[in-house]
């Protein structure tokens, strides 16, 4: 006698959905957002031979 026990699909892992607070999804965007701009800042610097505290006026 065999037992056949039902099995579950495998799904794929969902995409996180944007919510308010500590997630992890927010965590994702906030990391990739600076290093945007960082990168950014790298060009900037790399253009304009300043760094971005003259660019901006305040030194």
């Amino acid at each position: 006698m065999t037992s056949s026990t039902p099995s579950t699909p495998v799904q794929p892992n969902p995409q996180p959905e944007p919510a308010m607070g500590w997630t992890r999804y927010a965590e994702q965007i906030n990391g990739r957002f600076a290093m945007l701009g960082f990168v950014l800042l790298i060009v900037l610097e790399f253009f304009t031979h300043q760094d971005l505290f003259t660019w901006l006026g305040l030194r």
